[in-house]
């Protein structure tokens, strides 16, 4: 499978990251020379994606102003959200713009490097026909920064359940889901969580996540910011000696 459709999800608050986002929409935050929201459109524009919706609230000008100035493609739709709609209720919004196949949701603060096959190229790979979610997930020991007891456990065979209470599991979110449209089609219009997409594929045994083998960054606070900027430096200056 080839996905052509992804949405982008840009419309949030940042409000861990503040005061960095107190006058600029986390996705236009610079690191390693693009922001955030280019990271990830170029990461799914070399993917094969061809369009993209994006949804926007916070600083919603600016970041349309900056995805119309864009060149090389993937193509944009932009979607402006007057009330936030989560994540859920964002996606579920855009349906009619990301086609019939299942298609990618990319958080608009998610930064990766690839690791030997690109990591789009590899959830498309995973990608059957007895799966409605595949989630990207990354090792919580390789991620600085604050992830709690983490998100998920996960068997050899990439099926995902959540912990029990008070249980420590290794993995967490990284940003990146696959989503069979059908998922959100009988869900109600406003606000709601992909969590909630997501119990529905675990309770009918339906979803999946592969594991990231790259760099991944958590961005949540100035700090780790600050950090990646620091690892993209290094990596950068590594490969040029």
């Amino acid at each position: 499978m080839m996905t052509r459709h992804a949405m982008l999800l840009a419309a949030g608050l940042g409000t861990r990251m503040r005061p960095l986002t107190a006058e600029t929409a986390k996705p236009l935050l610079p690191l390693g020379g693009r922001t955030l929201l280019d990271h990830a459109l170029d990461r799914l524009r070399d993917a094969g994606v061809a369009d993209v919706v994006v949804n926007v609230h916070w600083q919603a000008e600016r970041v349309t102003e900056h995805l119309r100035q864009r060149k090389g493609g993937p193509r944009i739709k932009i979607r402006p959200e007057h009330d936030l709609l989560e994540t859920g209720g964002a996606v579920r919004a855009a349906l009619g713009d990301l086609g019939p196949n299942p298609f990618f949701v990319v958080n608009g603060d998610t930064v990766w490097l690839d690791g030997p096959t690109p990591t789009l190229d590899r959830l498309d790979d995973a990608w059957s026909d007895d799966v409605d979610v595949l989630l990207l997930l990354a090792r919580t020991f390789q991620v600085h920064a604050e992830v709690g007891r983490g998100d998920f456990a996960l068997d050899p065979l990439g099926v995902v359940r959540r912990p029990e209470e008070l249980e420590i599991v290794p993995y967490v979110y990284a940003g990146i889901q696959l989503v069979r449209p059908e998922m959100l089609q009988d869900t109600p219009a406003g606000p709601f969580s992909m969590n909630l997409i997501w119990d529905r594929a675990l309770a009918a045994g339906r979803l999946r996540a592969i594991v990231h083998d790259g760099l991944w960054f958590h961005l949540s606070t100035p700090e780790d910011l600050a950090e990646a900027e620091f690892n993209l430096h290094a990596r950068a200056v590594g490969e040029s000696t």
